[in-house]
């Protein structure tokens, strides 16, 4: 965060401990020395909100949003994403080489000004381990007119997370009213060390149905994942629809949906 330079607060400091027996600071140099001086960042936005999912091979631009306010005017001002511990041990820096960002003056207040920053992540150049799945740290900084500095190392949050994909087949098809239906898939997610999509284990995954005609899933059970992300369950065929897996997602795993399986029951 920016201080005032050491010299010039000690002078301050000893002018005003000779001047105190006989002089009281004016109102104006008592408000000068309480004013905060660092750049305040608010209204730090990742990608609109929404989580960075991405596969092995996924290329997307990222936008961060920011409001930088300053009582000496914000001249430049920065933004990016960064994962571990602190920002000296850093794990994952997003981008690598972050871009200034891009600030306009609010109109009614020459202090504030409105900032953004859009940068490119590539899945196969950026990422390189699974750990870094999950929640990353916004380092927001800025320099003044005055050209001071400041630096927020967690001024906002954003979560990146792998790809999930889940698969689903009903069977027999077609099958008769009132006989076993079995449902098996696989749930799998994007292993950036091993560059394959692998079995995701023992996550809960719904299976849902929709009849013939219906716009609406209904959630008939809920499942687990074995081995390798295996699903198997079995129902009873009743009418004509289609059956699909659907899995909620965890802190470092976005949603998936299958694609839904028909089974004509006669």
């Amino acid at each position: 965060m920016r201080i005032r330079p050491a010299v010039a607060a000690v002078s301050l400091a000893t002018g005003l401990s000779a001047l105190a027996a006989s002089v009281t600071p004016t109102a104006a140099l008592a408000a000068d020395l309480a004013a905060p001086s660092d750049t305040v960042f608010t209204h730090v936005v990742v990608d609109g909100g929404k989580d960075i999912v991405l596969g092995l091979t996924t290329k997307k631009t990222v936008t961060i949003t920011w409001t930088a306010t300053d009582p000496d005017g914000v001249a430049a001002s920065w933004a990016y994403l960064w994962h571990g511990p602190n920002t000296d041990d850093a794990d994952g820096i997003l981008p690598l080489y972050p871009p200034p960002g891009t600030c306009t003056v609010s109109a009614t207040d020459p202090a504030t000004s409105a900032c953004k920053a859009s940068f490119a992540v590539d899945a196969a150049r950026d990422l390189d381990h699974n750990g870094v799945a999950g929640t990353w740290k916004v380092l927001a900084g800025a320099q003044d007119h005055t050209d001071d500095w400041t630096e927020t190392d967690a001024a906002g949050t954003a979560r990146v997370k792998r790809l999930a994909k889940v698969t689903v087949n009903a069977s027999p098809e077609p099958v008769k009213k009132g006989r076993t239906v079995t449902v098996t898939g696989r749930l799998t997610r994007a292993n950036w060390e091993s560059g394959s999509y692998t079995g995701y284990r023992g996550r809960p995954v719904k299976l849902q149905f929709r009849k013939k005609g219906s716009s609406t899933y209904t959630t008939l059970k809920t499942v687990t994942s074995g081995t390798a992300g295996a699903l198997r369950t079995t129902t009873r065929a009743a009418t004509d629809g289609y059956f699909r897996f659907v899995f909620a997602g965890t802190a470092t795993t976005a949603p998936a949906t299958a694609t839904g399986d028909f089974v004509d029951v006669g």
